[in-house]
């Protein structure tokens, strides 16, 4: 698809798209601007919010090639004298992923402020099934697990994401397949604590609803499981689950139309960045501050 994306392009869209998420990324960027070790700034072809803006909208776009994706913008928005070549641009963007992450999170801040949180997981596969015992990609980070909704076991990560009511993407931890869910919840709610927090049976625990309570002050709600002696009323199931049902849709956005689970970066920081970049596009869209 994206071989052929040129031919059904909407050139005064992607204008359009770039100059908003530019126009952000130039206000964010001036707060930490100090903090970013430049070399030989005098040799750059683009400033540092350019960079940044070219790389979140290419994961706007649902692009998972570098090498697609940078000669999309050479024959679409810059000359090839005005843009770095790819490897240059590609360094670039892992020098910055601190400076993408920190205005992700600024964007996240806003959710504290949304009615409710969800947090839950989503199965990040590096490999098809039949390879996951002799690759080598990631070996020694990513390991095996099992993904319940899926029935499936796979070799990869797990991205565990806490969501708003709204969906906006708040704090995430990306860990290993096998990890338990339970075991990085308190990671992923502590970045940016809501009050109000709903999660699955996965994440059934007493000892975790205290502690979130008592450290963040964070009601964390579950739904019980059918061996706990907890009264639960039918109508606060069909709550629960009605009001799950965003981090679903979600996921199925982040899925489907920006790739989170087709990142082809092999080392960590060009998945980070990769990663950093998908949420904060997604962020952006449901802001309403970049029209999709």
């Amino acid at each position: 698809m994206q071989e052929h994306f040129h031919f059904t392009i909407d050139q005064a869209k992607i204008q359009k798209q770039y100059a908003a998420i530019l126009f952000f990324v130039s206000e964010q960027l001036p707060c930490i601007q100090m903090y970013l070790q430049r070399r030989n700034c005098h040799l750059l072809k683009q400033e540092d919010e350019v960079i940044i803006a070219i790389h979140i909208l290419g994961k706007l776009l649902g692009f998972t090639s570098e090498r697609a994706w940078h000669r999309f913008v050479i024959g679409n928005l810059f000359t090839k004298e005005m843009f770095p070549e790819r490897s240059r641009y590609n360094r670039r963007c892992r020098s910055l992923r601190w400076a993408i992450k920190w205005i992700r999170h600024q964007l996240a801040k806003r959710g504290q402020h949304h009615a409710y949180a969800v947090v839950d997981s989503l199965p990040i596969e590096l490999c098809h099934h039949a390879r996951m015992y002799r690759v080598k990609r990631f070996q020694g980070i990513a390991d095996i697990g099992y993904c319940a909704s899926k029935k499936m076991a796979y070799y990869g990560f797990k991205l565990h994401l806490q969501i708003t009511d709204q969906a906006l993407p708040m704090g995430y931890v990306l860990t290993e397949a096998s990890c338990h869910d339970r075991t990085a919840a308190e990671t992923v709610m502590a970045q940016l604590p809501h009050p109000y927090t709903l999660g699955d049976k996965g994440y059934v625990s007493q000892a975790l609803q205290k502690k979130l309570y008592d450290e963040y002050k964070i009601a964390f709600w579950t739904p019980a499981r059918k061996n706990q002696r907890v009264a639960q009323s039918k109508k606060w199931k069909q709550w629960m689950k009605q009001k799950r049902k965003i981090v679903e849709t979600a996921f199925s956005v982040l899925v489907d139309s920006f790739r989170i689970t087709e990142i082809r970066a092999n080392s960590v920081s060009g998945f980070e960045t990769a990663l950093d970049g998908i949420l904060l596009a997604h962020s952006l869209v449901v802001l309403g501050l970049v029209e999709r």
